[in-house]
Parts: structure tokens; sequence; C-alpha cells
């Protein structure tokens, strides 16, 4: 409550100044999807997460608990014996859309991975499509369709069996823009998706954009936060544009 009684006074302050058409130049598209994570756990031993969210933690971490709901946020950690990252998982579906999130990283190694994936599609690892990776130095974009998640890309990166040609290949797969973002601080980051381009923004500045073909594949059917040690997450929305 306390979240929408402040976002709807900076809607009307911004409104009141005429800054708000100009923030909102560009329409967001349909909102299919949000959490503010308003909520309680009925225990602190395992992830109750709710809202159709997924996590990893009973597969790679024995169950331990990876991820909290405190103070209208969710805390995203990494347990000690996890074999794999913390994933948390959400179903959707659209083709162009934005993805809007609010994330606070506490250390100046933690990073904050969104990963979009289709489990339906065969031909690459787990689903892999592309993926934004926002660290407190730099933000990664990388399409992981047409490179490393590639199943044979994949699989000659395991054998060590890649050839110069792919070597080559796979540098083109990924972007990375420098910046730094401060720890203990609050930010919104914004991944659009238009055709085979992705973009970034943070509070409303442009990180980057890149364009590779896996980009554009044609139903992105799951967001997954990909986290190697912690992060705090608030406030996510996922739009669909033109589906």
């Amino acid at each position: 409550m306390m979240k929408t009684r402040f976002f709807a006074a900076c809607l009307m302050t911004l409104t009141s100044v005429g800054l708000f058409a100009d923030v909102h130049a560009e329409e967001p598209g349909k909102l299919i999807f949000s959490d503010d994570f308003e909520r309680n756990e009925s225990q602190e031993l395992t992830d109750e997460v709710g809202n159709g969210w997924g996590t990893n933690s009973k597969s790679r971490a024995g169950g331990n608990k990876q991820v909290d709901l405190k103070d209208g946020t969710m805390r995203i950690f990494i347990h000690e014996t996890a074999d794999h990252g913390v994933s948390v998982t959400h179903p959707m579906e659209l083709r162009d859309g934005w993805v809007e999130i609010k994330f606070m990283l506490e250390d100046e190694k933690d990073s904050l991975g969104l990963n979009f994936a289709d489990l339906q599609y065969k031909k690459v690892w787990a689903g892999h499509l592309f993926k934004v990776v926002i660290g407190t130095k730099q933000t990664e974009l990388a399409d992981l369709k047409t490179g490393a998640m590639d199943l044979k890309i994949r699989d000659a990166r395991q054998s060590k069996t890649l050839t110069p040609a792919q070597q080559e290949m796979l540098k083109t797969k990924a972007k990375r823009f420098p910046h730094k973002l401060e720890t203990g601080k609050w930010y919104t980051a914004v991944a659009k998706i238009e055709g085979d381009k992705l973009s970034v923004s943070i509070d409303g500045k442009e990180v980057g954009s890149f364009s590779s073909e896996g980009i554009a594949h044609p139903t992105k059917r799951m967001l997954r936060l990909a986290v190697q040690r912690n992060v705090v997450v608030d406030d996510i929305r996922i739009y669909s544009q033109g589906n």
C-alpha cells in the first residue's frame, strides 16, 4: 500500500510539472505480469516465493533456502552447498516487450542476470535464448541461442574442440558496456526487446543495445533471474508489445 501511494504521488508530481509525457514518451505495451513482493512466507526453512515464481534450490542447493521475502523485497542469495547459480523463474509469453525491475547490488562482485528462455525449443541447452547481466562495473548483453548455448557449440566448448571459426563467431554474440553502479543503492533497469534488438537502460539512461538473430526468437516463454552471489530485487513488471 505504501508503495502504491508513493507511486501515485510521484505520478501526480510528474504530471503537474509536465514531465510525465517526456519520461514515458514510449509506451511499454500490455502489462502481463507484475510483483511488488509485499507478502510474507509461512515458514523460513525453504523457498516460498509465491505468485507463480519457481526456484532451482531443490535441485541445485539440496533444498536449502536461497530466496527470502523480506520488507517488501525479494532477497536472492546463493547457499554454500549450491553447485549452480540461483535461478528464480517465472513463466511469460511474449515476442517483443519490456522487463522492468528494481534492484540493489550490495557488494562489488554481485550481479543481476535476466535470462530469457523457451524450454520448448530443444536446439539450445535448457532453453537459453539471450541474457542481460548487470554488474557494478558493466552490463553484458548476449545472444545464447545462436552462441554459447547452441547445443553443437556447447558440446564443442565442453570437449574443447571449437574451431577457430567458431571461436571468432562467439566473439560476435555478446557485447559489454562499462558503467559504474554504487553498492547499497536502488536502481531500476529496463530490458527492451524489439525484433533482433536488445537494449538496456538504468534509471532512464540507456546503457547500450545489441542486435543478434537469437534475440528475435518468436516466443520468450520464461524469465529467469540469474544470481551468482547475492542481489535484492523489488517491483518487477513484464510488458508485451504487439503480440
